[in-house]
């Protein structure tokens, strides 16, 4: 690949609009995943009483296991809901990227 096609992919608006909402997305979910698993170990170190709470009173299962067990589903969840932007809206804007850019090559 030459300069020249470099710079035309980085100064093209489709690439800098793929990389921005990309970027924007990735942190805003690397956020939202820090303040869960975050606050959990929070919950752990200054109240362990509330995870160790028994979730009936002849139950041997606490509260912390099913916690545990919804942060793991809630990050397969948020996984699955970056994929299935990536595949969708990211996939389309690359897409239109390439598109515009054969289409300058001709």
């Amino acid at each position: 690949m030459t300069k020249e096609q470099v710079l035309a992919i980085k100064n093209n608006p489709k690439y800098q609009k793929l990389v921005g909402t990309r970027k924007k997305f990735a942190w805003t979910l690397t956020i939202i995943m820090l303040v869960v698993y975050y606050a959990f170990i929070m919950l752990i170190a200054f109240s362990p009483e509330t995870l160790g709470a028994k979730i009936s009173p002849d139950a041997m299962m606490t509260v912390g296991i099913p916690a545990g067990v919804a942060i793991l589903v809630f990050a397969f969840a948020m996984t699955g809901f970056y994929v299935k932007r990536a595949n969708g809206e990211f996939d389309d804007l690359l897409n239109d990227l390439k598109n515009d850019l054969e289409k300058g090559a001709n």
